[in-house]
């Protein structure tokens, strides 16, 4: 199979309960509830993604073999690592990364000692060998994969009930403020939530904080 992958880079988590965690980022191309066109958004089931994952002209992107992909992002971290640290963390995302990401790739990604994070919408079932599973539903939407390491709820969030994702099988619930325009207003009402709601905790993008990709 040949992977289409927007980029790929070495980074900081910014996200979640792994935020702060060096990792390499491969980002896939497309997605199944967005083109990922401005023309396409407001029909779109998703209409506030904040991610470019049209096309395979990001920093590392292209067309990929599962190997030749591994061995890029082995490449990527090995790239400063003058510890030689055996605790890679390389994070499949997109677009959604469960139209791509399957067990030839998993594999050749393990072979090469990492653990595999992944960040997908939850509409479509997660691969097996997967490390860690993140899921951000998104209302309107049939979420299938309800069971992971994290759910991250983007917030406010018309037409979705958080209380009702408390019975999904995770072992954290996350609130993420929606970014955009009203992003202090977003802040605020995640923050509002986390308070009235202690079973959810607070997640930010450090990463835009901080200037990183």
């Amino acid at each position: 199979m040949a992977y289409a992958v927007k980029e790929i880079f070495l980074t900081l988590q910014g996200e979640g309960m792994q935020a702060g965690r060096r990792a390499v980022f491969l980002r896939f191309a497309g997605c199944n509830l967005w083109s990922g066109r401005e023309q396409d958004r407001s029909r779109a089931a998703c209409t506030f993604c904040d991610t470019d994952f049209v096309g395979t002209d990001g920093e590392n992107g292209g067309r990929y073999e599962a190997e030749a992909l591994a061995g890029t992002v082995a490449a990527l971290w090995e790239d400063g690592d003058l510890a030689g640290d055996a605790r890679r963390l390389v994070v499949v995302t997109g677009g959604e990364p469960m139209l791509q990401l399957d067990a030839a790739l998993i594999a050749a990604l393990h072979g090469r000692g990492f653990e595999i994070a992944m960040e997908s919408n939850g509409t479509l079932a997660a691969a097996e060998g997967i490390d860690w599973i993140c899921v951000s539903p998104k209302a309107g939407t049939e979420v299938v994969q309800r069971a992971g390491d994290e759910l991250k709820l983007v917030w406010p969030q018309a037409g979705i009930d958080p209380e009702a994702l408390l019975g999904w099988d995770f072992d954290h619930f996350l609130i993420q403020p929606l970014d955009g325009p009203d992003a202090a207003a977003s802040r605020a009402a995640a923050i509002a939530y986390v308070m009235a709601h202690p079973r959810w905790r607070l997640t930010l993008q450090t990463h835009k904080m901080l200037g990183l990709p």
